[in-house]
């Protein structure tokens, strides 16, 4: 098997979810393969810095020159993170020396393609040379994987030859296990607010705005709210919520906020921003993954399309607005969490990016007994 190099924006302690996610793939085909991935970060970093035992390179411009012939190359794209105004117009003819001195496959991992804005933000002027970087990346990626349908869709209209899979996010706050017992054991008027600061304040507020709408077998009695860095706001607002015992775990540790979610039955998620964003693009969202993989029911502010990979649907979405709701009658609580539970782990698992990237690179698929 030959080894794997990682590019990364930054460190995987120092760039958020696209770290996680590099580190958590990282960790999978370590188990499931015995490969040792080593990352390449595009900004510098100290001298021999490792990562749960992976080593770090740095920085990415000068590593065509002492890279050894062998090793296959994935790509975590995020335009920002590879340049401040989005622009990283260096990458491609780069990533050509890398591929050429390597000699191995390059797979691109599309965190995200390209921004938009109104004409008063730089995004709106710059999302054409966006465009043309994203299009270049992937014209020279053997493989690229996107987290929904949508951005599949986007990649494909501008390079309508790439080979393009589609792979939804894992749960960084850990993969359990439950049975439908386990899950019949929750409060269902237990819920729970997940999230980086910014969602996390979304969500509560719209939370707060339509818990009145709320059907009374699951009116919230409880209201834990995990993530994201301190915040006055937050705390600011959870002291005004009458009616329902709250708590705040900011800079929770994954394993913390994996066994508070083990005891939560709802999650709220206000994700979307605005009800015109395809549902789909829910796959990108790990806090989404979390609560599909701790067998929560994501509850959302507004109505959206249904989910699917294939012919494999995922229940829901369920949503709750001042005008209408679509939660499934309580009665029906346990199997649709367990269903949701079930889809995580048969289509958006670490074990199922893993598999996802081993096929991408070309590498012999994984056993059963490998599984």
């Amino acid at each position: 098997m030959k080894p794997l190099l990682q590019i990364i924006p930054r460190a995987p302690a120092d760039c958020g979810g696209v770290g996680d996610y590099a580190q958590l793939l990282g960790l999978r085909l370590r188990e499931l393969r015995g490969i040792e991935s080593t990352f390449i970060s595009a900004a510098p970093v100290g001298a021999a810095q490792t990562v749960d035992g992976f080593s770090i390179l740095s920085p990415l411009r000068s590593l065509d020159k002492i890279i050894d012939p062998g090793p296959d190359l994935l790509l975590h794209f995020v335009n920002y993170g590879y340049d401040p105004r989005g622009v990283p117009i260096w990458l491609p003819s780069l990533l050509r020396r890398l591929r050429k001195v390597a000699g191995g496959n390059l797979v691109t991992v599309f965190h995200e393609l390209y921004a938009s804005g109104s004409w008063r933000q730089s995004a709106f002027w710059l999302h054409p040379v966006q465009k043309q970087i994203a299009r270049a990346i992937a014209r020279l990626s053997a493989s690229c994987i996107v987290s929904n349908e949508n951005q599949r869709a986007q990649l494909l209209g501008l390079a309508p030859e790439a080979n393009v899979r589609v792979q939804p996010v894992p749960s960084n706050f850990g993969e359990p296990s439950f049975s439908t017992t386990d899950l019949a054991q929750r409060d269902p008027h237990r819920w729970v607010i997940c999230g980086g600061t910014a969602l996390v304040a979304r969500s509560l507020n719209s939370f707060l705005q339509n818990r009145i709408v709320i059907p009374p077998s699951v009116t919230p009695h409880e209201l834990v709210v995990v993530g994201g860095a301190e915040s006055a706001e937050v705390r600011t607002a959870l002291r005004k919520v009458q009616g329902i015992q709250t708590s705040y775990h900011p800079a929770i540790a994954a394993s913390a906020a994996s066994r508070i979610l083990s005891t939560c039955a709802f999650g709220w998620l206000d994700y979307l921003h605005t009800p015109d964003v395809p549902m789909t693009t829910i796959l990108k969202s790990t806090v989404f993954a979390a609560f599909c993989a701790h067998g929560i029911m994501s509850v959302f502010p507004h109505s959206g399309t249904s989910i699917h990979l294939g012919q494999d649907s995922l229940p829901g979405p369920y949503y709750i607005s001042a005008d209408a709701q679509s939660l499934p009658p309580l009665s029906e609580r346990v199997s649709t969490a367990h269903l949701i539970h079930e889809w995580y782990r048969r289509n958006a698992s670490s074990q199922q990016l893993a598999e996802t990237i081993v096929n991408a690179l070309g590498w012999p698929a994984l056993t059963h007994d490998e599984s």
